[in-house]
C-alpha cells in the first residue's frame, strides 16, 4: 500500500486531483454536523440574493433557499449515487465478464451478444428509457447510470479474462483438481481487480455527470430534494439575469469530475506493474546522459569503440550500476562474444552503444562510444534515429516480440529500409525476398506475404536477422538470438551469421551465455560481471586457459559430451547486487581464491601475456606459484 501511494504521489496531477477529491469527500462526510440552513426551507422574500450576502454565503436560489446548505447537501447525495452506481456496474459487469471469457463457446456468445444489443443504443437514450420505464426518482436514475455502464464492465473484463482463462497456472488449477468456482475465485478474479478498479476510477466521475444529467432533465432527484444535477435544473431560467445560480452547482461538478479524472489516470499508472519503478512518463527517445567526468578521446582501435561505459539505473532513492565502466572495441569484419550471468549488464552495454536504454529510469553516467571516431553519446536523436538500423543493427532474443504481429514479414521488411531511404512497393518486394533468401529461408517469395505467427521461433529469427541486413550495416549487435531455439536451428542461425559476416565484412558483438556459441562463432571475448569487464582476450587462449576466477568456474558448469564422468561445477552465493557493490573485487564473497588484498581497493583491467585480466590471482599464476 505504501508503495502505491509513493507512486501516486509521483504524478503531481494525480496527486492535486486526490487532494481536491479528499476535501469534498470529507466537506460531504461533515455536512451533517456542520452550522449550515436547512436546505428545503423556502422564503421567497428573500430569493436571489447575490454571492456573500449576509447570512447566506453563496446566495440564493429562486425560493429563497440557502445555495451553501442546498450545495452541501446536494454534492453529499451526488458523491453517493455516483459511487453506488459504479460499483453496482462494476460488480454486475465484472461478473458478466469473468463468465462469459471463461467457459467461452456458447455461453461466451450468448452472453456477448447481450453485451452488444445493450451497447447497441445510445447511453443516454437507454438510460432515460429505463428511467421513463421506472419513473421519476434519485434510485431509479441511480439504477439506469448502473445499467447503462455494466457492458462498459462487461466487455473489459471478459478480454482480460480470455487471455488470462488459457495460461499455464489456470490449466495446473484444473489438474489440481478444483472447481471451476474455486479457480475463478482464487486464479481468476484476482488477476482482474486490478483492471476493475483502474476501470472505477476513470469512470465514476462520468457516472456522476449523468446522474446530474439525468436530474438536470427531472427524472432524478425529486423536488425538494437536491443534487447537482437538479440544482442546476431549477437554475437554468434565471442563467441570465442571476447565473450564480448556475455557476455555484456547476463548479462543484466540474471540480468533482475534474479531480476524479485526475486521480483516476494516477491510479491506472501506479497500478501497472510496468511502471512500479516510478516511470510514470513516456520514456525519452534516447537515453538521458549526464556526464560529469571528461569525454574519453578516441584511439583507434576498432569500427567500434567503447570507452569507460557507465550506465545507472535511478529508482525512487537508489542506483543501479548496470553497467560499471566498460572498455571494449570491434574491428570490421570481426565477432565479439560478451559472455557472463544474468544480469551481469551484457544487454545493458549493448542497448546503450545507441541510446536505447529506457529513460526514466537509466542514464548514461560516463564514457563515451566511439563509431569511426565520433561519438555517439549525448548525439542529438535525429543521428541516432538516422544510424539505428542503417550503421548499427539489433538483433533480439524474442524475434516473436519483435516483429508485430499484425504485419506481413515482407511488409515489416519494407519498413525497415523506407525508414531510411525511399523504395518503391515492386522494388521493396524483390528486396525483401532477396533477404530472405540471404537468411536461407525455403521458398522465400511465398513466405514474404506470412504472418510471423505462421512460421517457427527458427524462421522468426532469420527474418529478424534480415530485417538487420535489410540496410547493410557496419555493425550487428545480436542479444541472445539463440536462447529460445533448439540446437538445430541455433547451429543453422550461427551458420547463417558466420557465412554473413565474412561475405559482407560485418562487425558482430554477439551476446550469450553459450560457450558453445562462442567457440563456433567469436574471434575475441569479453566476460563480464557485475557490470564489468573481468576478462578479455582471443577466445581459443580463454577456452582453452582461462585465468579470471570467475571465467573458470562458468566454463566448469558448462558440461560436456564424451568427456568421461566429471563433476557438474556450480558457483555458489548470487552476484552483487549493482545498488550495493562491494569494495575491491565484486566477484570475491564468491571466488575460492579471495585474499584479504582483493577487497581492499579498486582492481583495474590490465593486460597479462595475451589478454586482459581484472584479477591479483589469475588462475595460471596461482597454478606456477604451487608447482
Amino acid at each position: 500500500m505504501r508503495a502505491f501511494l509513493v507512486l501516486l504521489a509521483r504524478n503531481r496531477l494525480a496527486l492535486a486531483g486526490g487532494i481536491v477529491m479528499l476535501a469534498v469527500v470529507l466537506l460531504a462526510l461533515v455536512t451533517p454536523i456542520l452550522p449550515l440552513a436547512d436546505p428545503d426551507v423556502t422564503n421567497t422574500s428573500n430569493r436571489f440574493q447575490p454571492i456573500f450576502s449576509e447570512g447566506a454565503l453563496l446566495g440564493t436560489d429562486h425560493l429563497g433557499r440557502d445555495l451553501l446548505s442546498r450545495l452541501m447537501w446536494g454534492t453529499r447525495l451526488s458523491l453517493a449515487v455516483g459511487f453506488a452506481a459504479a460499483i453496482v456496474a462494476a460488480t454486475l459487469g465484472a461478473a458478466i465478464g469473468i463468465i462469459a471469457g471463461f467457459y467461452g463457446g456458447r455461453t461466451d456468445n450468448i452472453i456477448m451478444r447481450g453485451v452488444d444489443m445493450l451497447m447497441a443504443f445510445p447511453y443516454i437514450l437507454l438510460a432515460l428509457a429505463i428511467v421513463a420505464a421506472l419513473g421519476p426518482g434519485l434510485f431509479n436514475a441511480l439504477v439506469a447510470v448502473a445499467a447503462v455502464n455494466v457492458p462498459f464492465f462487461a466487455r473489459n473484463i471478459r478480454g482480460i479474462t480470455v487471455g488470462i482463462a488459457h495460461k499455464e497456472f489456470v490449466d495446473a488449477a484444473r489438474l489440481a483438481g478444483l472447481s471451476n468456482t474455486r479457480i475463478i475465485l482464487s486464479e481468476i478474479l484476482p488477476n482482474v481487480i486490478p483492471v476493475i478498479v483502474i476501470a472505477m476510477s476513470t469512470t465514476i466521475g462520468w457516472m456522476i455527470l449523468e446522474t446530474a444529467g439525468l436530474s438536470f432533465l427531472g427524472l432524478g432527484s425529486q423536488p425538494p430534494q437536491a443534487d447537482l444535477g437538479s440544482m442546476l435544473g431549477e437554475a437554468r431560467s434565471a442563467l441570465i439575469t442571476n447565473p450564480h445560480t448556475s455557476v455555484v452547482p456547476g463548479v462543484m461538478i466540474l471540480i468533482i469530475v475534474m479531480s476524479i479524472n485526475l486521480l483516476g489516470d494516477g491510479v491506472r499508472d501506479a497500478l501497472d506493474p510496468r511502471l512500479k519503478s516510478g516511470a510514470l512518463s513516456r520514456p525519452m527517445a534516447t537515453t538521458q546522459v549526464d556526464r560529469s567526468g571528461p569525454v574519453p578521446a578516441p584511439t583507434g582501435k576498432g569500427l567500434l569503440e567503447v570507452q569507460g561505459l557507465e550506465t545507472q539505473f535511478h529508482v525512487k532513492d537508489r542506483v543501479y550500476r548496470a553497467v560499471g565502466g566498460v572498455d571494449l572495441h570491434v574491428e570490421k569484419g570481426e565477432c565479439l562474444g560478451i559472455i557472463g550471468e544474468s544480469g551481469s549488464g551484457k544487454s545493458v552495454t549493448a542497448l546503450s552503444l545507441m541510446g536505447l536504454v529506457a529513460s526514466p529510469p537509466g542514464v548514461i553516467t560516463g564514457g563515451a562510444v566511439h563509431y569511426d571516431g565520433e561519438d555517439l553519446i549525448g548525439a542529438p536523436y535525429r543521428k541516432l534515429r538516422d544510424m539505428r538500423g542503417r550503421n548499427v543493427a539489433y538483433i533480439f532474443q524474442d524475434p516473436l516480440a519483435t516483429l508485430h504481429p499484425l504485419y506481413r514479414v515482407g511488409d515489416q521488411l519494407i519498413e525497415a529500409i523506407r525508414a531510411h531511404r525511399p523504395i518503391g512497393k515492386a522494388e521493396g518486394q524483390a528486396k525483401a525476398i532477396e533477404l530472405l533468401n540471404a537468411v536461407r529461408i525455403p521458398n522465400a517469395e511465398k513466405r514474404v506475404t506470412d504472418y510471423p505467427h505462421e512460421m517457427s521461433g527458427g524462421m522468426r529469427q532469420r527474418v529478424g536477422i534480415a530485417m538487420a541486413l535489410a540496410n547493410d550495416p557496419d555493425i550487428i549487435i545480436a542479444d541472445e538470438p539463440t536462447t529460445a531455439l533448439d540446437v538445430t536451428v541455433q547451429a543453422q542461425v550461427l551458420t547463417i551469421l558466420d557465412d554473413l559476416r565474412r561475405s559482407r565484412g560485418l562487425a558482430i558483438v554477439f551476446i550469450t551465455h553459450d560457450f558453445g556459441v562462442v567457440a563456433q562463432l567469436c574471434d575475441r571475448v569479453a566476460v563480464m560481471y557485475a557490470g564489468r569487464i573481468v576478462e578479455e582476450g582471443g577466445t581459443e587462449d580463454i577456452l582453452q586457459a582461462p585465468r579470471h576466477p570467475y571465467t573458470a568456474r562458468l566454463m566448469a558448469c558448462v558440461p560436456e559430451l564424451g568427456g568421461g564422468k566429471r563433476r557438474l561445477e556450480a558457483i555458489a552465493g548470487l552476484p552483487p547486487v549493482v545498488d550495493k557493490l562491494p569494495d575491491g573485487c565484486a566477484f570475491a564473497d564468491r571466488c575460492l581464491k579471495v585474499q584479504p588484498e582483493c577487497r581492499a581497493g579498486e582492481i583495474p583491467l590490465e593486460w597479462q601475456d595475451d589478454r586482459k585480466v581484472r584479477c591479483l590471482y589469475p588462475e595460471d599464476k596461482t597454478r606456477e606459484a604451487a608447482e
